[in-house]
C-alpha cells in the first residue's frame, strides 16, 4: 500500500530530496550539490544538466532500501527566475542564468520602453529588474539568437525537472511572477504584452495550479532515479512558496522567514496588492498570494565567510564564537550585499561592507556581524511590506540557518517579531510533498494538510533588553547604504 510522498527541491546550491509519510514525518532525506559558474562580471549560471544529475543521484539514494511502489506521488520545487532553454525533447540548449545574474540591464531598459514601469506593475505587481526571467529570455533573443531560435520551451527549475521526469513541459502559477506579462490577478499570461515584446507564446506553457498532475514518471526516468514508472508528478512551485506551505503559513498574516542561501520573507495575503520595492507571486495555496522580500545575503553570506575566512570551523563552532559577542557587535555593522541586492533596494551594484572595524574586533565579531546584517536586511523588507499594508502576525522559519538558535534569536530581536521553528527542518521539500499529496487525493487541500501535520518545535520571542541597541545599529545599517550608494555604482569601487 502506498505510504510515502516525495519532495524534490532544486535549490541554489544543491538538490534536496526527502521522503515523508502521510503525517508529515521525515523518513529519509539527502543532498546533492552542483556548481555555479561565473563566466563574466554580473553573470551567474548553472547547467540544468547538473540539476538533473543531482536529482537522479539524490532520488536513487532515497529509493535505496525502500519499495519505490510505496511512493504515492512526488512534487518538485525550485529556485526562481531561471530560464532553462530546451528543445522539443527537453534537451538543454545552454546553461541558465540564475536569480543572482544581473547581466540583462539593457533588456530591462527595453522592457520599460515598451510600457512604463507603473504599467508593468499594474499587470504583474513586480518591479522590472534584471534578476527576473523575462530580461534573461530577451537576452537570449538579443545575444544568443541560436539558443532563442532552437528553444521550444523556457522552463523554471522545477518545471525542467518535471519535464525530465515525465516528458511533459509545464509552468506553475507560483513561478509565473518571473515574467512581467504574467497577470497577477488572473494567473494567466497577458498575450498582448507578449506580442509587444516579441515573445512567441509557444515558449511558455500555460500556467497551472501547483498541485496539478503534469504527468507520470517515464520508463527512462524510472531507470535513472529508482522511481516506479507511472508515479504521478505534480507541477510544484517556487521554493519560497513551497517553504511557506511547508511551515504552515497558509492564512493571511502568516509569514515564512527564509533562512536558506538567500534571505527574506513571504507574507501570506488575500489581496493582490504589493509595493514596487518587493516581490509578489501566487502562493501554492489557492486563493492566496505572497508578498515577498528576497535578499542575496541569507545563509549564503555566512557560508561565504566560513569558506574564505574560517574554513576550519564548523557552523556550530561559529555559533559559539558569535555567542560570546555583545548584541550590536561593539559597533561593527555588516551590509550583506555580496551579489548586489534585491528587495527592497533593487541595486545590482550594491556591495558588501564591514563598517566600524577596530583593533578591538575579533573573528567572533565578524561572524556575529554577518548574522546581524542578514537580520537587518530581513527587518528592512518587513518594514517595507508593513508600510504597504501586509501585516505579520505569525513568523515561521524555514531553511538551514533556522537550525542556529543564536541566529534565529538575533532575527527575533532585530525585527521585534516572535519566530516559530517547526520540528522538521525540511519545509521547502515538505511543501512540494504536500502538493503531491493534494494532487493525488492523499490530502483534501493544502491548508488543512499543513495545519494538521506541521508541528512547532521551538519559539523565539524578542528580547526587549536588546531593542535599543539593535534600533541604533539598524539606523546605521540603513544610513550606510544610502551614503555609499553612489560609490557602489560600477567603476567607483
Amino acid at each position: 500500500m502506498e505510504k510515502y510522498l516525495l519532495g524534490i527541491d532544486t535549490g541554489t546550491s544543491a538538490v534536496k530530496a526527502a521522503l515523508f509519510d502521510f503525517e508529515g514525518n521525515l523518513i529519509k532525506d539527502t543532498l546533492c550539490s552542483y556548481e555555479t559558474y561565473y563566466p563574466a562580471p554580473h553573470c551567474a549560471e548553472q547547467d540544468p544538466e547538473d540539476w538533473w544529475k543531482a536529482v537522479c543521484s539524490a532520488v536513487k539514494e532515497i529509493t535505496a532500501g525502500i519499495n519505490a511502489a510505496d511512493i504515492a506521488a512526488l512534487g518538485t520545487d525550485g529556485q526562481g527566475w531561471a530560464a532553462a532553454a530546451v528543445d522539443e525533447s527537453g534537451n538543454t540548449l545552454c546553461r541558465t542564468p540564475i536569480w543572482t545574474d544581473t547581466r540583462s540591464k539593457a533588456e530591462c531598459e527595453y522592457i520599460k520602453s515598451v510600457k512604463t514601469e507603473s504599467e508593468w506593475f499594474e499587470i504583474c505587481k513586480n518591479p522590472v529588474q534584471p534578476g527576473y526571467s523575462l530580461p534573461k529570455l530577451l537576452y537570449y533573443k538579443n545575444h544568443m539568437p541560436e539558443v532563442f531560435s532552437k528553444a521550444r520551451y523556457i522552463l523554471q527549475s522545477n518545471s525542467f525537472i518535471g519535464m525530465r521526469l515525465t516528458g511533459k513541459a509545464s509552468q506553475d502559477v507560483s513561478q509565473g511572477y518571473a515574467y512581467h506579462f504574467f497577470n497577477m490577478k488572473t494567473g494567466k499570461w497577458d498575450e498582448s504584452s507578449m506580442k509587444e515584446l516579441g515573445i512567441p507564446s509557444y515558449l511558455l506553457p500555460e500556467p497551472v495550479s501547483c498541485h496539478s498532475i503534469i504527468g507520470k514518471v517515464t520508463a527512462g526516468a524510472a531507470e535513472l532515479t529508482g522511481l516506479c514508472e507511472g508515479t504521478p508528478v505534480t507541477a510544484g512551485g517556487l521554493d519560497a512558496a513551497c517553504a511557506a506551505l511547508g511551515v504552515g503559513a497558509v492564512k493571511p498574516g502568516m509569514t515564512q522567514e527564509q533562512s536558506g542561501q538567500a534571505g527574506g520573507m513571504s507574507i501570506c495575503t488575500g489581496q493582490c496588492e504589493s509595493d514596487s520595492g518587493l516581490i509578489m507571486g501566487f502562493h501554492t495555496v489557492p486563493g492566496l498570494w505572497l508578498v515577498q522580500g528576497g535578499t542575496t545575503g541569507g545563509a549564503g553570506a555566512l557560508r561565504w565567510l566560513r569558506s574564505n575566512i574560517c574554513p576550519e570551523l564548523t557552523y556550530a563552532q561559529m555559533d559559539e564564537l558569535a555567542r560570546e559577542v555583545n548584541p550590536g557587535c561593539d559597533g561593527l555593522v555588516f551590509l550583506p550585499y555580496l551579489a548586489g541586492e534585491r528587495s527592497p533596494l533593487w541595486n545590482p551594484d550594491a556591495k558588501g561592507v564591514f563598517y566600524g572595524m577596530t583593533f578591538a574586533h575579533t573573528r567572533a565579531h565578524i561572524i556575529r556581524s554577518v548574522m546581524e546584517g542578514v537580520a537587518f536586511s530581513l527587518r528592512h523588507n518587513l518594514e517595507t511590506a508593513e508600510k504597504a499594508g501586509a501585516g505579520v502576525n505569525v513568523m515561521r522559519a524555514a531553511g538551514g540557518s533556522s537550525v542556529s538558535r543564536l541566529w534565529t534569536q538575533i532575527k527575533a530581536d532585530v525585527t521585534g517579531k516572535t519566530i516559530e521553528v517547526p520540528v522538521e527542518n525540511s519545509a521547502t521539500v515538505y511543501g512540494a510533498a504536500i502538493l503531491a499529496g493534494v494532487g493525488t487525493g492523499v490530502f483534501e487541500d493544502e491548508a488543512s494538510a499543513a495545519e494538521r501535520t506541521v508541528k512547532t518545535g521551538r519559539v523565539h520571542k524578542p528580547d526587549s533588553e536588546t531593542e535599543s541597541i539593535y534600533n541604533s545599529r539598524y539606523k546605521t545599517y540603513i544610513e550606510l547604504y544610502h551614503r555609499l550608494e553612489t560609490m557602489m555604482k560600477e567603476g567607483c569601487v
